[in-house]
This record gives structure tokens, C-alpha cells and sequence, in this order.
């Protein structure tokens, strides 16, 4: 196991972080905040020419052919900045099962348009429970000569309100193993039955409640096979997941760094607040913390990358990730103070994200569960 990073990937991530940081200020993440699209599509269209929406598709499909672990740090960098953008979605969430499981139709339609830019995904995929279990997909897929009927509604979609395209699990078959009933399509978001609404968020993210009323779907749409979707969203769960995890590491590194600088600017009683026992061992628990973080993201990514099994690593790393996210962000408040509970200050802006990164793809309670599940528990 190796964690150095190529002289291409430190290349990679420090013009993310240069082109972030002018790009997408604090100011600009506080106006998209407000803004009905949630992103802005001069950044996107930016973003897109400099690779990263192709970086790890194929050059075949007008992508870049980068590695897995290209991916891991150049969200690393985005969760740095809490970049406003649906680039997770459309990237992590949707292209890469697009690529592994896609037919060579789907691949040549949708691959070279996420490379340029040209549109946007989004996963439907949990509904009025909010969990990620095969059982609690109920949205109806029905077949009807060589189209399907979708009905049904799909709660906590993320950006699906400027998606151009929507992938959509299904039920299409009651068995008794409920993961073997279930089908993806991929839907045009723009079909007749679709209705869309942004719901309110702390983060405040664009989080989407999306109702099917008799939408018609063509089978060429089914990505993979008929009933054996779930094998697909197992597939998002295991990479999208720790896609999520660079993300939220990097913003926990964000939060120390402004924490400790913040320290040893303040003065208080004569002498930079730093200088306090109290705040010195607070800050180094925080270190300790983000960095074991950091290494567990980087052990299951590399897995990942490997193409190892890597169910336990996964989990074992959002369980970890998102709890210290929120201590690294609680306590970079209790640094800065009264200030620190301040809407100005950009510790707060982390904050507001911290429990939607939380519960994104399972909370640190549904990853126990399945670490209990790999033990043989």
C-alpha cells in the first residue's frame, strides 16, 4: 500500500486548489447559497474545459483516462472549498456506473457529454425512509410492450432541479430477496410526469423531492440488466461513498487550518490564544483526528483503485469521516468563539454542511451496520 501521490496528481491538486480559490471565494459560495440553481454554470463550463468532468473517462468517450485516485483528490480539494456545484452528482454518482455498466449505445450518448459539460445527472435513489436498503425502494417501474411506466417518488435527489437526466432505481419485481427486484433507468428529466421540488436545507443544498406520475421510459433506457440493479447501486455505494469521504476530509482540513491560524492571531490576555494548553491540545486532537481520517479514506480509495474488496474499509471510513467532520468543525467554532457562531465567518459555512455530508450515502450509525455485517456479527 502506497500513499504518495504522482507528480501529475500534486499537479492536479494544487491547480484545483489555485483555481478554486479564485474561482469560487467564500463571497461566490455565500451567493450560490441563495441562488435557485445552486451552482454556477460559468465555473461548471471552466471546470469542464480544464478535464475534470472526463478525468476518469476514457479518451474514447472524450475523456481524460485518469486514475481512481485522480477522482479522490480533486474532491479532496472541492470538499477544501465546499464548492456549491453538481459535479458529485453527475461524476461520482452517475458517470461511473454509467461507464462500468452502461451498453456501448448509453456510453457513446451520455460519457462525451458529462466529459464537455453539456449536462447534468442525478441519482434518484432513496425514498420517504432516506435509507440505502434494497427493501425501501418502492418507486414502480411496470412494464407495458417495450416501454416501462414509472410512478412513484424520490426524496433527497441532489441537484435533480438542474438535471438534464435522471438515474432512477426501481422496483420491477417483488421477490423474496427484495435486491432482486430492482432496475435502473435512465430517465430524461424533462419526460411528462416529472415534477421537481427543491427542498429546505440547513447546508442549504439542493436537495429535491421528485414525483413520478406515469412517466414512460423505453427499455433501451434500463442500464444493465432487468431486476439486477442492485448489484449497480451497490457499485455507487462503494466508490461514490468515498468520493464523499475526500470530500469531507477536505473540508475537516480546511476547518483545522482556519482554526489554527485563527489561534495564533487572536490575542487574549496578552498573548495569541495558541499559546493556551487548552486550545494547543484541542488543536492537536483535531490533527489526530483528521489525519487518522485522512488515511483511512486514502487506505479504502487505494483498495478501491486496486480493485480489492473493499466493503469494510468503506464503511469503517465514513463512519470516521463524518463524525470527525462535525467535531473539527465544533470545535474550530469553540476556537473562533463568539465569532465562530457568526453567519460572516467561514467556519460557519462549514458547519451548515456538516449534516448533510453526514447522512450523504449512510450516517455513521448505517456504516456500523455493515462493518458489523463484514465481521460475521
Amino acid at each position: 500500500m502506497d500513499f504518495s501521490f504522482t507528480e501529475e496528481q500534486e499537479m492536479l491538486r494544487t491547480s484545483a486548489r489555485d483555481f478554486l480559490g479564485k474561482e469560487c471565494p467564500k463571497t461566490k459560495v455565500r451567493e450560490l447559497e441563495a441562488d435557485e440553481r445552486g451552482y454556477h454554470p460559468q465555473t461548471w463550463h471552466k471546470m469542464a474545459e480544464l478535464g475534470w468532468m472526463g478525468l476518469v473517462i476514457p479518451s474514447e468517450y472524450g475523456g481524460t483516462g485518469g486514475q481512481f485516485m485522480d477522482l479522490v483528490l480533486l474532491l479532496e480539494e472541492m470538499g477544501r472549498n465546499i464548492l456549491p456545484s453538481p459535479f458529485f452528482s453527475t461524476v461520482a454518482l452517475c458517470s461511473l456506473p454509467i461507464l462500468e455498466f452502461g451498453s456501448k449505445g448509453q456510453k457513446e450518448e451520455f460519457l462525451p457529454k458529462v466529459a464537455k459539460g453539456e449536462i447534468i445527472l442525478a441519482l434518484a435513489l432513496t425514498e420517504s425512509s432516506a435509507t440505502y436498503e434494497a427493501s425501501e425502494i418502492r418507486l414502480r417501474a411496470t412494464p407495458k410492450g417495450e416501454e416501462y411506466i414509472l410512478e412513484g417518488t424520490k426524496l433527497f435527489v441532489n441537484d435533480a432541479n438542474v438535471a438534464n437526466y435522471l438515474l432512477v432505481a426501481t422496483r420491477t419485481g417483488d421477490r423474496e430477496n427484495p435486491e432482486e427486484g430492482i432496475t435502473l433507468f435512465l430517465v430524461d428529466a424533462t419526460s411528462r410526469g416529472i415534477k421537481v421540488e427543491v427542498i429546505p436545507t440547513t447546508a442549504p443544498d439542493k436537495q429535491c423531492q421528485v414525483n413520478f406520475d406515469k412517466v414512460t421510459v423505453s427499455q433501451q433506457n434500463i442500464l444493465g440488466e432487468v431486476n439486477q440493479g442492485w448489484e449497480i447501486v451497490e457499485f455507487i455505494l462503494q466508490k461514490a461513498t468515498i468520493l464523499k469521504c475526500a470530500e469531507i476530509i477536505g473540508a475537516s482540513q480546511a476547518a483545522l487550518e482556519m482554526s489554527n491560524s485563527y489561534a495564533k492571531e487572536r490575542v487574549q490576555f496578552g498573548r495569541p490564544i495558541g499559546s493556551f494548553q487548552a486550545i494547543q491540545h484541542k488543536l492537536a486532537d483535531m490533527l489526530i483526528e483528521v489525519d487518522g481520517a485522512k488515511y483511512l479514506v486514502y487506505e479504502a480509495a487505494w483498495k478501491i483503485s486496486q480493485g480489492r474488496p473493499a466493503i469494510l474499509e468503506v464503511s469503517m471510513a465514513k463512519a470516521k469521516a463524518c463524525e470527525v467532520h462535525q467535531r473539527a468543525c465544533l470545535d474550530g467554532i469553540q476556537i473562533h468563539g463568539a465569532l465562530g457562531f457568526s453567519q460572516d465567518h467561514d467556519i460557519g459555512l462549514y458547519f451548515r454542511r456538516v449534516k448533510a455530508a453526514e447522512f450523504a450515502l449512510g450516517d455513521a450509525d448505517f456504516h456500523r451496520e455493515r462493518i458489523a455485517s463484514e465481521l460475521g456479527l
